[in-house]
């Protein structure tokens, strides 16, 4: 199958959040992405990929979940590619997803756990923070509107397949936590030591960026501020090793209720 121009035009104008916006769609390359999507059930739109593509078969489901239909590849050539791809060096695969942004309910933050991100920019950490939240199965992650995109190509690579597991939401955080009745923890510096911390099954963790701290909005809403102790002299913690810290004392007191 040969690509238009249009189609061409479509596809690379997503590399910027404007078009993905207006069109509804995203896009991702490299095989080793899209190979942990597909994993992870991903069902993607379309998926362009050269003959020296070898990542079409999806593994074994194991996890009882119904499986998406295999959405068989596009055939284009290496020139072709490379006429769609945003990196210098293209892959031999790119594929495109729906955006889809789910609604969220008053009630949904008074269970289970739930990571809240305010005004993080850096796409490397909130990918990462993804994957943090997958892997200690926090129940969603919300993120403000001033947040890296999430279906930015960064932040889809730092989750390595999170992305498509852990339930997200984009919403005002001032007015989602003002309708929690559950704990809203704050990382802060001048908090109390997460260690000490009462074990709880249901809160949210609220985390600011590195350089500005949390927004006044959401600090008047915080109940309490909690922190990791500090031995040593570095300023700060980047702000995807404190989640992790915070996200592992919430589940290991929370494993005794």
């Amino acid at each position: 199958m040969s690509l238009t121009k249009a189609d061409f035009s479509r596809l690379r104008s997503l590399q910027e959040k404007k078009h993905r916006e207006s069109l509804g769609l995203f896009v991702v390359e490299g095989e080793k992405v899209i190979a942990e999507l597909l994993s992870a059930q991903f069902s993607f739109t379309a998926i362009y990929a050269t003959k020296d593509w070898t990542g079409a078969a999806r593994p074994p489901q194991s996890s009882g979940k119904k499986t998406p239909p295999l959405l068989l590849p596009i055939e284009i050539t290496p020139a072709e590619m490379a006429r769609i791809s945003h990196y210098p060096t293209p892959s031999t695969v790119l594929a495109v997803g729906q955006i889809t942004r789910p609604l969220l309910s008053s009630d949904t933050l008074n269970h289970g756990l739930t990571l809240a991100l305010d005004g993080l920019q850096d796409p490397g950490n909130v990918g990462t923070l993804l994957r943090i939240a997958d892997w200690f199965a926090f129940d969603r992650v919300l993120l403000s509107p001033d947040c890296a995109d999430l279906f930015s190509q960064k932040v889809i690579n730092a989750s390595m397949g999170s992305f498509a597991r852990v339930k997200t939401f984009t919403t005002s955080l001032a007015d989602a936590l003002a309708t929690a009745t559950v704990p809203i923890l704050g990382c802060d510096l001048h908090g109390a030591n997460i260690h000490t911390l009462t074990p709880l099954r249901d809160a949210v963790v609220v985390l600011g960026s590195e350089g500005r701290g949390l927004s006044p909005a959401v600090q008047s809403l915080v109940t309490q501020r909690v922190t990791i102790p500090k031995f040593g002299a570095a300023e700060s913690l980047n702000v995807a090793i404190a989640a992790a810290i915070v996200c592992d004392n919430l589940r290991r007191t929370s494993a005794s209720l």
